[in-house]
């Protein structure tokens, strides 16, 4: 595709975006705004047209699919391989240099990488190790102690205790840590930027030959960038390197796990002479969507400032539906997609119910269950974080790296072979005292006769592991897999377990098999296919898509929606103390990340957003009071369309109507049946008209308050 081909489908400030010549560029691309295209799109104008060879060109993102999309439209427009060219997660990139580089960052050639659940695992036995309290100082705590400080730049000596008893501990386990990754050969997740950043610092030769190389650096979603990626990407681009970043200020809802929303923020300030081209044409939803989007983020402060517009229809008013509780939402919301598919026409999978936390979903899930309806929680369990195919992973692992503790702990006793917590105990106790792997340590408790009647079984687990080293070494990497899956008698071990899930499992290893096959390596790479793999492996962790094989309804958190569309959007629990949250109500900067995930939230809709509240709500047991959200009030009252039940409302296409009318007197004392809660009796009314509600004792649920206008009770008798 000629350079004039590459420009003729894009609009003029995306046009702008794509040839500029500045050196530092900030793409403030708008929800929907085409800024993949951009990103695409520029990178293939800079190799048409000479000013870099594809070899010049690193680009970085978030997401391994994110990733990957962009690599394919990049083949699909220049019509040649990507092969060349860096295109990666942070997370991949870094790993990538660590390969290359693993002398020069302290680290042995054959590194494994950490998964979430093997990083904890480890973390429990230092605490164990420092002869601290559980209870008191749990593993989770600590793991996301050590996570945080190495996206802050942090190693353990580096932290300011101050006399600090919760920093003292923390850096001690810290410490403890450190030493036994790298004693072990292994990192974590957060390691790999955080060595990679390192080796910036301490290599400025190797710092200098990778800054000539990368002439033009291009980085998505900067809104979304910690402190150890930022500062990497300023250590690479220098004060003179080529660098190109696209996000948007209004999108950054990640604070809670380190993004910091000042580094889009004052990006012109740190590095001087930016070029700002905004994205403000929208491609996804109506004109009403946008105002309403416009309107809410309006109020928040410091903003680089955008407003999104659309060529396309004006679209239909937002609806809001004011329920009584949560059982009354939730079934309100199932009906209104029940009338939508009917009267519109639309395919479940094409409406999602967005929320703000996780908890929300039991009423929604009860809902969908008594209509049957079906729905997906968007985002379950990833396939390679299941237990079976950790426990396959760990095997061949182990094959790879006997020095891997996280592995070697995980399937030292499975399937069961009479190895029990003391004998582990004292091959921990060996390691730590010997400074030795658990199974070097193992090794010498054999040698030394020192396992008692438990030796016969250890040394049959090394005998295992040896010979399915020694047997799989000249199999490919498909039939290595399945060989190990056969000979560790994972497949009978879990054909012991009844019912559904020991036949999932089952599945699941037999998919385990079919991933490896259809696995692509790098033929050009010095690292076995298997090594490839089991990097893969922790690689794509948490990226995982949930199955799309059925039509259902997508269930998911305001956060997970983050980068989809759907035609129609529910946003439910629009209340204040549940969305915003009551943790960020009184504080100025969480507010204003609740308002940008509101923001989010809204620019997720094509067509049609229907919002809910809950007068009252049953949160963790406890029945809450709430106003609507604030963020429902900040959009102007000409753009909604209130739905009221038993009312008229043509673009609700939803009606319903009491069973009966009663006056407060004469229900005081009487039997009554509720379609969810069952037979109860009443003992208190109150209120006038619409607003008359009444208290029911019920036999099964206990006392309740409910609406009568809504409330549908029958009369007993």
């Amino acid at each position: 595709m000629s350079s004039d081909s590459i420009l003729n489908l894009l609009n003029d400030a995306q046009r702008a975006a794509v040839t500029s010549e500045s050196s530092r560029l900030l793409v403030l691309a708008g929800a929907g705004s085409g800024k993949t295209r951009v990103l695409v799109h520029r990178i293939a104008w800079l190799i048409q047209t000479g000013q870099v060879s594809p070899a010049g060109i690193l680009a970085v993102t978030f997401t391994n699919r994110a990733a990957a999309e962009l690599r394919h439209r990049v083949e699909q427009i220049l019509s040649v391989s990507t092969q060349h060219l860096w295109i990666g997660t942070f997370h991949g990139i870094a790993h990538r240099l660590l390969r290359m580089h693993w002398a020069d960052v302290g680290l042995t050639e054959h590194f494994q990488i950490l998964d979430s659940d093997d990083q904890q695992r480890t973390i429990k036995r230092m605490i164990k190790l420092l002869n601290l309290d559980e209870d008191r100082w749990p593993a989770r705590q600590a793991q996301w102690f050590i996570n945080e400080k190495k996206d802050q730049g942090l190693r353990a000596q580096h932290i300011d205790t101050s006399g600090d008893l919760f920093l003292e501990t923390m850096q001690r386990i810290y410490a403890a840590y450190e030493q036994h990754c790298q004693q072990a050969g292994v990192v974590d997740f957060a390691e790999l930027l955080l060595r990679a950043h390192e080796l910036w610092l301490k290599k400025p030769e190797i710092l200098k030959h990778y800054q000539q190389r990368f002439s033009h650096v291009l980085v998505d979603e900067f809104q979304d960038t910690n402190a150890i990626q930022y500062a990497w990407i300023r250590l690479l681009t220098g004060d003179t390197g080529n660098l190109t970043i696209v996000g948007d200020d209004d999108q950054s809802i990640y604070g809670w796990r380190g993004a910091k929303i000042e580094n889009i923020q004052q990006f012109d300030r740190d590095v001087g002479g930016c070029e700002l081209i905004r994205l403000e044409q929208n491609y996804r939803s109506t004109a009403k969507l946008l105002q309403a989007a416009n309107a809410v983020i309006a109020n928040n402060e410091g903003r680089l400032g955008k407003q999104l517009w659309t060529q396309g229809d004006e679209g239909a008013s937002l609806l809001l539906y004011s329920a009584f509780n949560e059982v009354d939402e939730a079934r309100f919301i199932v009906e209104k997609i029940q009338t939508l598919i009917k009267t519109q026409e639309y395919a479940l999978k094409e409406i999602a119910i967005l929320y703000r936390s996780n908890a929300q979903s039991r009423a929604l899930e009860e809902a969908f269950l008594l209509s049957n309806v079906n729905y997906r929680i968007y985002g379950g369990l990833r396939f390679f974080e299941r237990a079976e195919i950790k426990n396959a992973l760990a095997y061949l692992r182990l094959i790879l790296s006997k020095t891997d503790d996280g592995a070697f702990e995980r399937v030292i006793n499975l399937p069961l072979r009479g190895i029990g917590d003391r004998t582990l105990e004292a091959i921990r106790s060996c390691a730590r005292e010997q400074k030795i792997s658990l199974w070097h340590a193992t090794e010498y408790l054999i040698e030394f006769h020192q396992l008692g009647r438990s030796a016969h079984a250890v040394q049959g687990f090394l005998n295992l592991i040896l010979r399915l080293d020694r047997e799989t070494a000249s199999m490919h990497l498909w039939e290595q897999t399945q060989y190990v899956i056969q000979q560790s008698n994972l497949m009978d071990h879990h054909r012991k377990e009844k019912g559904e899930k020991g036949e999932n499992r089952i599945e699941n290893l037999k998919e385990l098999m079919t991933a490896t096959r259809s696995f692509q390596s790098e033929s050009d790479s010095m690292r076995p296919a298997l090594q490839q793999f089991l990097d893969h492996t922790a690689l794509e962790s948490g990226e995982g898509q949930a199955s799309k094989h059925e039509d259902a309804v997508q269930l998911m958190t305001m956060h997970s929606a983050k980068g989809l569309e759907f035609p129609v959007v529910f946003l439910a629990g629009m209340e204040e103390g549940l969305f915003p949250h009551q943790m960020s109500s009184d504080d100025p900067d969480r507010l204003e990340e609740e308002r940008r995930l509101c923001y989010v939230g809204i620019t997720r809709a094509m067509k049609q957003l229907i919002m809910s509240h809950a007068e009252t709500r049953r949160i963790y047991g406890e029945e809450k009071y709430h106003h609507v959200s604030r963020f429902v009030r900040e959009i102007p009252s000409e753009l909604i369309e209130e739905v009221r039940m038993g009312a008229a409302a043509p673009s609700a296409s939803f009606k319903r109507t009491s069973t009966f009318a009663p006056t407060k007197n004469s229900l005081l004392g009487k039997r009554v049946r509720h379609t969810v809660f069952g037979e109860g009796v009443v003992l208190r009314c109150e209120g006038q008209g619409a607003q008359t509600r009444a208290q029911v004792s019920f036999s099964r649920e206990g006392t309740k308050w409910l609406m009568l206008e809504y409330a549908q009770l029958e009369l007993i008798g």
